[in-house]
């Protein structure tokens, strides 16, 4: 397993306006070429965290396109969340695009009740887990942090992506269960969120940060500003702390009933 070189991608994002925000990060991802292997943006990227499920694309709309498009130019993956229809069902959906095009997904599972999700987006069913260039990435989205029993290590995975709209009044949370995350889970973790208003008038302060299996900050955008940030996660680092330090083989048993 080679080392992993991650992108993160702080930024403001214009509310329920995909083509700006398409042409926004454009512009961030510009220079990327060649300079790392994966680039996460926040959750529902295209839109800001809009419940109006009317603004809903396809899998071969022109977002994924788009997506398909820079993950080919910069030769990197792209995982961020989007609003997406399929089947009959809206879903805020993780899409994981590599460069030849190939897409997974993920589909939210712990949607923010608090802010009426529940009633506008369908639940995902699948825990889900894709490979990259010699690493098993865990694809999670913002809520879902709250739940560490979805995002248990198994011994499946050795990084965790959590994508975000985490609002500033509830950021020491975001700040502390990214660590936690790491931590019990012996994984790298990346939380990248937004900054900015909203169309909604709530607050974000970002906060991304990429942190490493004994929870220490490897790379930190902070607060209140537009931010491109980069780190590596070191393969042979991780490796050996699992070695030196087993705590799966204690890990308790259990089934994930979803």
């Amino acid at each position: 397993m080679r080392d992993l070189r991650v992108t993160l991608v702080q930024s403001m994002q214009h509310w329920e306006n995909a083509a700006a925000n398409r042409s926004l990060f454009a512009g961030k991802l510009e220079g990327l070429k060649g300079a790392t292997d994966l680039i996460v943006l926040p959750e529902l990227w295209t839109t800001g965290f809009s419940m109006n499920a009317a603004l809903a694309e396809t899998m071969g709309g022109e977002t994924v396109r788009w997506m398909k498009e820079q993950a080919s130019r910069t030769d990197a993956a792209i995982y961020g969340s989007v609003i997406i229809a399929e089947g009959g069902k809206t879903f805020n959906r993780g899409l994981f695009v590599i460069p030849d095009g190939s897409v997974t997904h993920y589909d939210k599972r712990h949607l923010f009740r608090f802010a009426n999700e529940t009633d506008h987006f369908n639940a995902g069913s699948k825990r889900v887990v894709v490979e990259w260039r010699d690493w098993r990435i865990l694809l999670q989205v913002c809520f879902d942090l709250r739940f560490p029993v979805f995002s248990r290590n198994k011994g499946d995975y050795d990084a965790a992506l959590y994508v975000a709209n985490w609002p500033e009044a509830r950021r020491y949370p975001w700040s502390q269960l990214l660590i936690a995350r790491a931590i019990e889970n012996q994984c790298y973790v990346v939380g990248v969120n937004r900054v900015g208003m909203d169309g909604k008038g709530i607050h974000y302060t970002g906060d991304s940060v990429a942190i490493d299996p004994k929870g220490e900050v490897m790379a930190s955008c902070g607060s209140a500003t537009d931010c491109i940030t980069h780190t590596v996660c070191d393969a042979a680092a991780l490796e050996d702390f699992r070695a030196k330090f087993p705590v799966g083989m204690e890990t308790d048993d259990f089934d994930l009933k979803i």
